[in-house]
């Protein structure tokens, strides 16, 4: 059996089962957030009210890293398939993974004011 280095998974199976599940967590916060849009006057005090609840800053949080890793797990996939030299697919994928690597840490001291 070959086993990939560069993949979030340790088989095809458990990257299938990383993008469903992070899917999922997406498509129920895209769900509650448009839902709390639609349905309460949004001003800077319900917003910040809402962020101020330690279970809407662990369902972002849940939401921040299903993002990195369901962009990772695709990224991965496209890259593999479209870059065949081994060079530059490290880069572009050592690249993107620097990139979302930041950008959860960012998150997550926006998130929790670290």
């Amino acid at each position: 059996m070959v086993r990939s280095v560069t993949n979030l998974g340790r088989s095809g199976v458990f990257d299938w089962l990383i993008q469903r599940v992070t899917a999922y967590v997406l498509a129920l916060y895209t769900l509650f957030l448009l839902g709390f849009l639609l349905f309460t006057d949004v001003d800077y005090a319900s917003w910040a009210g809402l962020f101020n609840q330690s279970w809407f800053r662990i369902f972002s949080l849940m939401a921040l890293l299903s993002i990195g890793a369901h962009a990772w797990v695709g990224l991965w996939t496209v890259t593999t398939d479209y870059i065949k030299a081994t060079a530059p697919r490290f880069l572009v994928q050592a690249f993107c993974g620097v990139v979302m690597f930041v950008y959860t840490v960012w998150g997550v001291q926006i998130l929790w004011g670290l």
